[in-house]
């Protein structure tokens, strides 16, 4: 994908959509920690880091169907 010139200053576009998926993914974490909390999810850690990737994963997908390669 390559990266963005903001004023002298290179900034990757997978900084971008991991920053986009952090906001995402602190959004989805509100529903899902009471999931934790209940204990219907064995490894909250692991949960949270898959629950992460699979995000970043999506909006890796949404920026190639919009931006293209």
């Amino acid at each position: 994908m390559g990266e963005l010139n903001a004023y002298g200053i290179y900034i990757p576009v997978f900084l971008i959509q991991a920053i986009v998926a952090f906001l995402v993914f602190k959004m989805v974490s509100i529903l899902t920690n009471p999931w934790a909390d209940k204990g219907w999810v064995a490894l909250p850690g692991i949960f949270n880091i898959c629950l992460y990737i699979i995000l970043l994963m999506g909006v890796h997908e949404v920026f190639l169907l919009f931006w293209g390669i």
